[in-house]
């Protein structure tokens, strides 16, 4: 099952209220939120040998990396919305 058929209610209602191009990235914000949480929860019981005390360094290196994927997306959200209110 695609993405679009898993999420359409979703989908639907992000892209109602803020246009299908913002909407469709609100989602996106979404799953990875999800993919962060389910991270976390390995990371607890995931520990680094090194680290007293830290998830596994591949736990971490894959935390950042959706960090930081969350980060560049609301970013791209925000100047949507700039734009937007600039144009009204």
């Amino acid at each position: 099952m695609s993405v679009y058929e898993e999420r359409k209610e979703e989908l639907e209602r992000y892209e109602f209220m803020m246009g299908q191009e913002r909407g469709r990235l609100a989602v996106t914000l979404d799953c990875i939120t999800d993919a962060l949480v389910l991270v976390g929860q390995h990371g607890v019981y995931c520990q680094s040998g090194r680290q007293f005390g830290k998830p596994a360094m591949d736990i971490q290196l894959i935390t950042k990396s959706l960090a930081d994927a969350k980060e560049l997306i609301t970013s791209v959200l925000e100047l949507k919305a700039n734009t937007r209110k600039q144009q009204s």
